[in-house]
């Protein structure tokens, strides 16, 4: 397989103040809805990730997750509010 990723460049993008605040919100939504899919698929919490006992040291409030967990969810949030920047949408208050 030959594949070569090609995500919209949004290196020219600035994020006004007021969606650089909602970025943490949507980092734990994020969060939480991948919680909620791996809760729903019978996963539960554990202090390693054991995909045979569908267990995962992630599986906590977005509060308790380590930094660099959160840290992910914020790059996610931020690329996704400068993606439809880049693809000429305005996001208003």
């Amino acid at each position: 397989m030959d594949y070569t990723p090609k995500p919209t460049d949004t290196s020219a993008i600035r994020l006004p103040d007021y969606l650089i605040e909602l970025t943490e919100k949507l980092a734990e939504n994020n969060h939480d809805l991948w919680a909620q899919k791996r809760i729903a698929e019978g996963w539960t919490y554990g202090p390693n990730r054991d995909d045979a006992k569908k267990t995962h040291p992630d599986l906590v409030p977005y509060a308790e997750l380590p930094e660099s967990e959160k840290e992910y969810d914020r790059v996610t949030a931020m690329e996704t509010l400068k993606t439809i920047m880049a693809l000429g949408f305005s996001i208003v208050r």
